[in-house]
């Protein structure tokens, strides 16, 4: 028999499990932990009820399985995770992550992250997140589907998966792969579901996905940071100056999300000096070709010894050296109170989700350093998921209706200049300037504005409010407002 356990999140005062064998917070606890003081030093500016912002801290429910999976005739037994943090909109949104770390205190930290970071940007889901204790790399591809397979039913018979009630997409040791097997066995359950694809985002294309979403993330990550780089007050107060032309970024992490931070902001003029992963670091002053070193590593399954850059052998080594901007992208809690008095870089990205731990933030602040966090700068990912859904719920592909309609208007318009001017365009002007937009342009053009008004607005939050230490407080209490509103208009508070 499976063991199943349904719990609400009891409502304590935030204090989480410690490690037995240290008496320290376990890794998971000390994130979770983290998101909570984020939120009450953001809640401390609100006007809203106390038991409203009580409500809105903590997990609404968390859902935990123990289910068996035959392995080469012998069964083992895998642990599962969701959970839902809010319920104010439906459906909640947030990954699945299969990792051998995966804890319950973990996942309540991303599941209440991903509330405010929708909310931030204006995605109208609540958020959840999701986790199987497993590690990808030592189970071969049949039994990883199994085990999807087995996990995806166990949600479904408890109603936590579905397009109107709760909707994962790929997250750490996910991808594509796994969704397909998720959707194809929600489908199998929920035969005749014509919005049966919308359980969940992060699928090929072929399979319901949409185009874009692969590099969703990344470049959210190089919009946000480009909208940060043109606000020049900010940027002479950290003696940059602005626009992105030549400066200085560290990536650490060479994932989708690293790797398609590092490629935008290269193309767009930036110096990627410095890429870390597991094996090592390597620095290169003068810039490193992001796509060269991809294959390098894809190659020898390594990225050191790339040429013309210097080896780092510690990984972490790198996060401490000389540049402007540095992203880590990779898990949480990278940059801590040990090594953040030696971060040399004038800005922090947080392209990971908690990459900065609360006292590292501290430090980093009181050397004035500027942090773009996690809130605001992750949620490509969930935004472009957010027009996945939409995709599959309409049932039809972005600019198929109107692509060649506005293609023969810019035409029309074309002509008509040439017509009244006597010049001629040239095949090349005349092929950008007539060119309707597709999919990839709707989605990219969809995904800045949205970085763009959300940078913005949790700028002038800041602004606004005398004594808001920084960018991470401005967005939470921009998350809390909007949700508080969603609350009070459902009538479930005055």
């Amino acid at each position: 028999m499976d063991s199943v356990t349904t719990k609400p999140a009891p409502p304590t005062n935030g204090a989480s499990p410690a490690n037995p064998a240290t008496g320290s917070l376990t890794q998971g606890a000390k994130f979770y932990a983290d998101v909570l003081h984020y939120y009450d030093k953001a809640a401390a500016f609100s006007k809203l009820d106390p038991g409203l912002l009580k409500k809105i801290r903590y997990c609404h429910s968390v859902y935990k399985v123990q289910f068996p999976v035959e392995i080469e005739g012998k069964l083992e037994i895998f642990e599962g995770i969701r959970v839902q943090h809010s319920l104010h909109k439906l459906p909640t949104k947030g990954g699945i992550r299969y990792s051998s770390y995966v804890d319950e205190e973990e996942v309540k930290a991303l599941a209440t992250l991903m509330t405010f970071k929708c909310a931030v940007v204006d995605v109208p889901f609540g958020g959840a997140k999701g986790g199987v204790k497993i590690s990808p790399r030592l189970h071969t591809e049949r039994t990883l589907e199994k085990v999807t397979r087995r996990f995806a039913s166990e949600l479904i018979k408890k109603n936590l998966i579905g397009p109107g009630t709760d909707v994962p997409a790929p997250d750490y040791g996910t991808s594509s792969r796994e969704m397909t097997w998720i959707a194809d066995t929600y489908q199998t359950f929920k035969y005749g579901d014509t919005n049966g694809l919308g359980c969940v985002t992060g699928k090929p294309v072929g399979q319901g996905g949409i185009r874009g979403r692969n590099e969703a993330t990344g470049l959210g990550v190089y919009f946000g940071i480009r909208e940060c780089l043109s606000q020049k007050e900010d940027m002479e107060r950290l003696g940059l100056t602005t626009g992105l032309d030549g400066k200085k970024v560290i990536v650490q992490g060479l994932g989708n999300v690293g790797y398609f931070s590092a490629k935008f902001l290269r193309e767009a003029g930036a110096l990627i000096v410095g890429i870390a992963e597991m094996e090592g670091g390597i620095y290169n002053v003068d810039g490193l070709d992001v796509e060269a070193v991809f294959q390098h590593r894809k190659e020898r399954k390594s990225i050191l010894d790339f040429p013309g850059a210097k080896n780092v052998a510690a990984s972490a080594e790198l996060l401490e050296m000389p540049c402007d901007i540095l992203i880590p992208a990779a898990l949480e809690n990278q940059i801590h109170e040990q090594n953040a008095p030696r971060i040399q870089a004038k800005i922090i990205a947080e392209a990971a989700n908690g990459p900065v731990t609360k006292e590292a933030e501290e430090i980093l602040q009181s050397r004035n350093k500027l942090i773009i966090p996690d809130l605001f700068l992750n949620a490509g990912g969930v935004t472009v998921s957010y027009f996945e859904w939409l995709k599959n719920l309409s049932n039809v592909r972005f600019g198929r209706i109107g692509k060649r309609a506005e293609e023969a208007s810019n035409r029309r318009l074309v002509e008509s200049i040439e017509r009244h001017t006597g010049d001629i365009f040239s095949d090349m002007e005349r092929k950008l300037i007539v060119h309707g937009s597709d999919e990839l342009d709707l989605v990219r053009s969809g995904l800045e504005d949205t970085m763009i008004v959300a940078y913005n607005e949790i700028r002038e939050i800041q602004r606004r409010n005398v004594g808001m230490p920084d960018l991470r407080t401005a967005a939470f209490l921009s998350a809390i407002e909007k949700i508080g509103i969603s609350y009070q208009m459902l009538g479930i508070f005055p």
